[in-house]
């Protein structure tokens, strides 16, 4: 077990330091770590500081039914929280905890995805434009979540192929999804334009980015190798504390977010569409089309194919493949 730090360590590690190290020794993603640090972080000053070694299962329990009952949090939410306490106290800390009871859980509402009809996705398509249009035809003709899309590097298009390969995406997993014909010629415009950008950078000393599982150390300078750049960079750079450098960050979330609001307004699109959206509509119109639900599934990485299956109840929903008993009423005029 790890022990307690005391006063007498003459500088004892701290605690949200360990969760990160822990973290990034079991090649937990990014976002992963991040949350799990902020969760941490949330639980102790929730109990006014004190050290988790310090609290236990009925602790947990408390901060757990207060995110339910009293900050509303959703059901994913409050299991996120729950996943960082369990990799706190049975990793980090190396004292697992007990059955967990009386948790009041937050309440997962069975809601179906919002899906747009492919003249919808035409005309939010069409009020796009630059890096938001091509992530967005990404998201719709590739099935990929928006992270998926702004974390994409140049090594991972297969031109040839047709192929993208999403690395490291949600559990971690890798998978293979398609590259549309129609995307190809813009993406690769882009790309030659971002290699001359890119040579000029790496010229003035610059162009860096971080690179997973410390290939930096094995392999130095990897990190300003073309292959490794993002798709869509980001224009400015950012400076890691942690190792004392600057990086190239990629396109930001919620410049593509602002992007494809305006763009379904600008369509006269009343539903409450987002990035995901897209995903949601490549899932359902590849299901109208007739392919097989085993494919959609690894297309879009879900691990249980009942997760996919929520597509095709959007299938079925507001008529599609159904005549309304109203339709087949005679003796009613149209007006």
């Amino acid at each position: 077990m790890i022990p307690r730090p005391t006063s007498h360590d003459p500088q004892p590690p701290r605690l949200l330091d360990r969760v990160a190290e822990a973290a990034i020794t079991r090649h937990l993603s990014a976002n992963t770590r991040k949350a799990y640090i902020r969760w941490t972080r949330r639980f102790v000053l929730f109990h006014h500081k004190r050290h988790p070694l310090d609290m236990g299962v009925a602790e947990v329990n408390a901060f757990l039914t207060h995110l339910a009952v009293e900050s509303h949090v959703s059901a994913s939410t409050q299991n996120q929280a729950l996943s960082a306490l369990l990799f706190l106290y049975g990793t980090v800390l190396e004292q697992p905890l007990g059955l967990l009871e009386g948790v009041v859980r937050a309440k997962r509402p069975r809601r179906l995805p919002v899906v747009l009809t492919p003249e919808e996705v035409g005309r939010v398509l069409t009020r796009l434009e630059g890096v938001p249009l091509m992530v967005a035809l990404l998201l719709y003709g590739a099935g990929m979540r928006l992270n998926e899309a702004l974390t994409l590097r140049v090594k991972d298009i297969d031109f040839e192929a047709s192929e993208i390969t999403i690395r490291q995406a949600k559990g971690n997993k890798d998978r293979v999804t398609v590259l549309a014909q129609r995307l190809r010629p813009l993406l690769q415009r882009e790309l030659a334009r971002n290699r001359v950008h890119h040579g000029r950078e790496v010229q003035n000393g610059r162009g860096c980015v971080q690179v997973p599982n410390a290939l930096e150390r094995k392999f130095p300078g990897i990190g300003r190798s073309w292959p490794w750049q993002w798709v869509f960079p980001a224009k400015g750079y950012y400076f890691d504390q942690e190792l004392g450098r600057h990086f190239r960050y990629h396109y930001h979330e919620s410049l593509m977010q602002k992007a494809m609001r305006a763009a379904v307004v600008a369509a006269g699109i009343e539903k409450r569409a987002a990035c995901h959206t897209l995903r949601h509509s490549f899932a359902t119109h590849l299901l109208m089309r007739g392919s097989d639900i085993r494919t959609v599934q690894e297309l879009l990485g879900h691990s249980d194919v009942k997760t996919t299956m929520i597509y095709t109840h959007v299938l079925n929903r507001g008529g599609r493949g159904v005549t309304s008993p109203l339709d087949e009423l005679k003796g009613l005029g149209d007006g």
